[in-house]
């Protein structure tokens, strides 16, 4: 499958962590992976921060079959709009029947709690007592001495902690969808930042 069959969405909903968002957007589509904006609500979505973002597409049944990876980005309470949503739990429950990547980010792994898909799950999320606390089934990940649990891998689930990750989040994702992540961490000084602190 060439890299421009590769498809993401990254769902949005008023309130959403605009870095948490539009960078996964822009870095997939740097690696050639199709990624869209799929807002469940209007076309104009607004930021946590007040930054507002024109979506791609709308949120569809219709369209859950274009993609091969759903992204659920934190911010509050886009978040919590996001697990209230039935059609983006539709979505999540779907993705991960079927194995496709189902991917969360800060607070946005509260969707995976509403969809009942994190038990028995290895995952993380921002750390706070809340989010600890609702993922007592699982096995969460709280350990933030190293890099390589800034992000959580567990089968077709990805995991990351807050706005400070997105970046290694974001290169998990090009990598699992077969894009090529150490290209981008090289050409946009990610390694280079990352050896300036050890």
């Amino acid at each position: 499958m060439n890299m421009s069959e590769k498809r993401a969405a990254v769902l949005l909903a008023d309130g959403f962590e605009e870095g948490e968002s539009l960078f996964v957007i822009d870095i997939l589509r740097r690696a050639g992976i199709g990624c869209d904006s799929v807002s469940i609500e209007g076309e104009m979505v607004r930021g946590g921060h007040n930054i507002y973002v024109k979506a791609d597409r709308i949120i569809s049944k219709e369209i859950f079959d274009d993609y091969d990876m759903v992204v659920i980005p934190g911010g509050m309470p886009g978040a919590a709009n996001l697990r209230d949503c039935e059609l983006v739990i539709d979505w999540v429950k779907k993705f991960d029947e079927e194995k496709k990547y189902v991917a969360a980010i800060c607070a946005g792994p509260m969707v995976l709690k509403q969809t009942g898909i994190s038990a028995g799950r290895t995952l993380t999320s921002y750390p706070a007592d809340k989010y600890r606390d609702m993922f007592a089934d699982a096995q969460y990940i709280d350990d933030n001495a190293e890099m390589e649990q800034m992000v959580v891998t567990d089968g077709n689930l990805i995991t990351s902690r807050g706005p400070a990750t997105t970046f290694p989040f974001a290169y998990k994702l090009v990598e699992v969808l077969g894009g090529n992540a150490d290209a981008l961490k090289n050409g946009m000084l990610y390694n280079a930042l990352i050896d300036s602190f050890r």
